[in-house]
């Protein structure tokens, strides 16, 4: 079954095609040939992801997904949350969003957070969700060179490294997208038996 991927981001492809190891053809956008940027203008994960998912079933009449992803603080009331690939502003990257982040959690003790992915599935023009989530805590400062976003400053519960330092192998063994992406595999394997 092959499956666009709705996202420009090569190194969410990378990881989503490391959880799959080879069970569905992921197709990224880039290698669909769509060069657009899709917007995600809404305040929940769940309406970002949907939003992708319709764009590009709409265009291509393709089986497709989309995901949006979070970090959700709790300190922070939930922040960066849907606003995490812009938390230092538009036009920011994400070294900028980390020392954003790190400054907003100065001389505070709970640093309990989340990372949550809401898949978005199309077949057929009838949408499925999925969720995962990832508990754990922010670090007092940047550890690693790996990963992305805000791996640095993210360790999982149980593990005692930051997302950053871990290889692929074993950041999925706590991922949240790996988690989500679990919960599509088994619908689908569900699916395409039916």
């Amino acid at each position: 079954m092959q499956l666009i991927f709705a996202t420009h981001n090569a190194n969410k492809v990378n990881e989503v095609r490391a959880i799959l190891g080879g069970k569905f053809d992921i197709v990224s956008l880039k290698e669909w040939g769509w060069s657009e940027e899709i917007p995600e203008p809404f305040d929940t994960l769940e309406e970002n992801a949907s939003e992708k998912s319709r764009v590009i079933w709409e265009k291509t009449n393709t089986y497709c997904f989309s995901e949006d992803t979070g970090l959700e603080v709790d300190a922070l009331n939930g922040a960066p949350g849907v606003k995490s690939a812009r938390y230092a502003g538009e036009g920011r990257n994400f070294s900028e969003n980390v020392q954003l982040l790190l400054k907003n959690l100065t001389g505070v003790e709970n640093r309990t957070a989340q990372f949550r992915t809401v898949i978005s599935l199309r077949i057929n023009n009838q949408e499925f969700l999925f969720e995962g989530v990832c508990k754990g805590t922010i670090l007092l400062r940047e550890t690693g060179s790996g990963g992305f976003g805000y791996d640095p400053v993210f360790v999982p519960e149980g593990a005692k490294n930051s997302f950053a330092e871990m290889t692929m192998e074993e950041k999925n063994k706590y991922s949240h997208r790996r988690k989500a992406m679990d919960a599509l595999i088994e619908f689908l394997k569900t699916y395409e038996s039916n």
